[in-house]
């Protein structure tokens, strides 16, 4: 089934010059980029975004990352989108992820994993529509 999910290329590896490659490895896996957007948030907006994190305590350590620099906001349409970006991702700690994917060849911490995405089509729903007006991803 053909399904969108939201993906963010983090402050990281932005500011690591890693985002083209990201997108190529993005590209080259099938996913289609149907809106894409450069943004820098601001703290209300990552708190807002992140709000289902609210009450655990890497929360403000998170929020803090998120808003130190641009991130590259995408929805990415294909075939399983949701699983498939999962397992390109790999294991949101890069010294568990497998070899070649994301977040092994890019991330330098736990906290510091190079990427997001979305795990469940009701949390990418609400992804989606946080960043994008349903006339973007027409």
């Amino acid at each position: 089934m053909i399904q969108l999910t939201l993906s963010i290329i983090k402050p990281d590896a932005v500011s690591a010059g890693h985002a083209g490659e990201i997108l190529s490895i993005l590209e080259q896996a099938g996913f289609r980029l149907r809106a894409l957007r450069l943004l820098h948030l601001t703290q209300q907006q990552a708190e807002g975004f992140y709000a289902v994190h609210r009450q655990k305590g890497f929360f403000p350590a998170l929020v803090k990352f998120m808003s130190e620099g641009p991130v590259i906001v995408m929805a990415l349409e294909r075939e399983d989108a949701i699983a498939k970006l999962r397992d390109l991702m790999g294991a949101t700690n890069p010294a568990q992820a497998a070899e070649g994917t994301i977040r092994q060849r890019f991330a330098a911490s736990l906290e510091r994993n190079a990427i997001h995405g979305s795990d469940a089509p009701a949390p990418a729903a609400f992804e989606l529509a946080y960043f994008f007006r349903a006339l973007d991803l027409a």
